[in-house]
């Protein structure tokens, strides 16, 4: 790959970027898309990224300068390795998926999914009524999943809440899944994980990975956060992240996605690694809460003490809509637990029990 292509599949730039002269704020934005200098992995690759971060946020435009000769100037004077694709991972197998691929308006898929039901506030005094209903949570036939959230003449709310406890856990791997999300003040999607041991220990001793939330009335920007004992509700650790250029996540599917091992979690958004969180990130003295088994959930909140509640712009139906969700290992260190005995005593994979894989 050429320092040109390289530099323009790194911030999203088109094929037609050329002599573009690009303003302060947009090498802002792009720069924070970029990974942090120590990703690059070499020397030649650390100095590049800093000199693009550099140039961004110190607010150095480019104007007068097209990038049609300032990237290959750049080429000129770094190592060869600058032109080279950034070092990616070794390949990650497969390990445990829904591509959502049943029907028009059949449910999901009851050996992988089941459902958090009422309306009890769920601890952040949301206004939903979690249903099982294919009014709430339904495939659409052209392969997605779509959760959505609705309002009753009455003023009241439902919506789902889909879980795989009971069905599958997952201790470390990357999970992922890619969704568009709905957007609207008091409008709450998530995608995220609970530790498996929560009804034994209860929350927040459980640990919870949030690897997807939105407050609905702040359209381009969406959080990874995780919780803990002494890290928990408002104080849990975590970061946003923010599209570029008055983007908004709702306008088209994006690829939300942990990386996770026995002592990291690291937040991606569309391939990039915005937060990585290890134990020297925690209060002192506070407990790692994230090496054991977790389950996955997807859900629609209405309203809640975060992102606050509905109101005259709010409009309904509110859909999100996924596509995939998929949790892949990295050989050696992933396990998959699928407890699906309750199901006619056999899940689709085979004989109930776990599964690990190495």
């Amino acid at each position: 790959m050429t320092l040109k292509k390289c530099v323009r599949t790194i911030l999203g730039f088109g094929p037609g970027l050329g002599a573009h002269r690009q303003s302060a704020p947009q090498l802002t934005a792009w720069s924070s898309r970029l990974p942090p200098p120590d990703y690059c992995r070499s020397p030649a690759r650390t100095f590049y990224y800093r000199f693009v971060r550099w140039t961004a946020d110190t607010h150095m435009t480019l104007a007068g300068v097209g990038l049609r000769w300032a990237l290959p100037a750049l080429g000129a004077v770094l190592p060869a390795a600058c032109a080279q694709d950034v070092v990616q991972p070794p390949p990650w197998p497969l390990v445990w998926s829904d591509e959502f691929d049943g029907p028009a308006n059949a449910a999901p898929d009851l050996t992988k999914w089941t459902y958090d039901l009422g309306q009890s506030g769920w601890g952040n005094a949301e206004l939903e009524n979690y249903s099982s209903s294919t009014s709430n949570a339904f495939q659409d036939g052209g392969g997605h999943l779509v959760i959505q959230a609705t309002a009753s003449a009455g003023g009241g709310y439902k919506s789902a809440r889909l879980k795989t406890q009971g069905l599958a856990t997952f201790s470390y791997g990357k999970i992922e899944a890619r969704i568009q999300i709905p957007s609207g003040q008091g409008i709450w999607p998530a995608f995220w994980m609970m530790g498996a041991d929560i009804t034994a220990v209860g929350w927040p001793h459980c640990g919870e990975i949030d690897i997807m939330e939105n407050k609905g009335k702040e359209p381009a920007t969406v959080h990874g956060t995780m919780h803990g004992p002494g890290y928990s509700g408002g104080r849990g650790i975590g970061a946003p992240f923010t599209l570029p250029a008055g983007q908004r996540f709702a306008d088209e599917f994006h690829l939300f996605a942990v990386l996770w091992d026995q002592k990291s979690v690291e937040f991606q958004v569309d391939g990039y690694g915005y937060k990585r969180v290890t134990p020297t990130d925690l209060p002192a003295g506070a407990q790692w809460a994230f090496d054991h088994p977790f389950f996955l959930l997807l859900n629609v909140a209405v309203g809640g003490t975060w992102p606050g509640y509905p109101d005259a712009s709010t409009h309904f139906p509110q859909r999100m809509v996924v596509d995939y969700v998929r949790v892949y290992s990295r050989s050696g260190n992933v396990h998959f637990r699928q407890s699906a005995c309750s199901l006619h005593g056999r899940s689709r994979q085979g004989a109930c029990g776990d599964t690990t894989i190495n």
